[in-house]
């Protein structure tokens, strides 16, 4: 509550510009907090997306605050992600939406997902390791990712890839049977690649037909308590450990490049590599504590 007044000045300008939001709550860290607005098309959330961060922080300095999307700011706290909430529209109609069947609870079947949205959900788990470089695309990102479990005993970032039904110790969460989330992508994610990436991702899922089941995880499953190995992660993937592993997972995957398209993905490697290549020129505090005396 003592955040209260800078909150209620960044929502109040937010509604007054139509975004439509319809929830605000503290997040797991200090002086952390999610706002939520209502859905629009892919171009229109974008353009939001990016408003949204410059009033946040303009907002925040009048205030005598500094706001940061910064995947990992504090090593023991929870970072910042950019969970998404996608649907596939044809008209008016929502081809994701299924129909919930209690009796299949526990199962992929009780998500409710219509065919085309799993086929969709399908594509977006199985190119997610390769276009993990463009949804989390800092060295920082990892440490959100695959940092240590914070003072609250979990990170709130997904480790695997994985989904299942309303779990958020997964990477894709199902709440309701006409959409999903993606909580992979950070807050340093491009506003314009995030929705590119899962459009280009999932209707490739649905032109090949491709099956999630082997990613599901049931709902009652906490990700974060399974060790690797854990029979609930036959087949899953583990997430890239930095942003190099994940250049190269994206640079060497057959697809990307034809469905993002050869010139963007060329000239991301090339800016995301030399962004590396300058992390690895860093020397770090860690460094010298370790093996100054070595």
């Amino acid at each position: 509550m003592r955040r209260y007044t800078v909150l209620k000045d960044i929502v109040s300008s937010l509604i007054a510009c139509g975004f439509g939001v319809y929830q605000t709550d503290h997040e797991d860290a200090n002086g952390q907090f999610e706002i939520n607005w209502h859905y629009s098309d892919c171009l229109t959330t974008a353009d939001r997306h990016v408003f949204f961060k410059y009033l946040v922080k303009t907002l925040a300095e009048r205030h005598g605050f500094r706001a940061t999307f910064m995947p990992r700011p504090f090593k023991e706290l929870t970072g910042n992600g950019c969970h998404a909430h996608c649907s596939l529209w044809q008209g008016d109609t929502n081809v994701f939406a299924g129909e919930a069947r209690p009796q299949d609870k526990g199962t992929i079947a009780g998500l409710g997902l219509s065919e085309l949205g799993l086929q969709f959900l399908g594509g977006v788990v199985r190119k997610t390791v390769a276009l993990c470089s463009m949804t989390n695309p800092t060295v920082n990102s990892y440490k959100r990712i695959n940092g240590e479990m914070t003072r609250s005993g979990a990170t709130w970032a997904p480790n695997r890839v994985t989904f299942s039904g309303n779990n958020r110790s997964n990477m894709v969460r199902v709440p309701e049977a006409d959409r999903f989330e993606y909580r992979l992508a950070d807050g340093a994610v491009n506003p314009y690649l995030l929705p590119a990436c899962m459009l280009a991702a999932g209707l490739w899922g649905i032109s090949q037909r491709i099956d999630p089941s082997p990613c599901f995880v049931a709902p009652s499953v906490n990700v974060y308590a399974l060790a690797d190995g854990a029979p609930e992660l036959s087949g899953v993937a583990r997430l890239p450990s930095n942003l190099l592993d994940a250049l190269r997972a994206t640079e060497q995957d057959p697809d990307i490049a034809a469905l993002l398209g050869p010139r963007i993905v060329q000239a991301f490697l090339k800016i995301k590599y030399a962004e590396w290549q300058d992390f690895m020129r860093h020397l770090s505090t860690w460094e010298l504590d370790k093996t100054l005396d070595c």
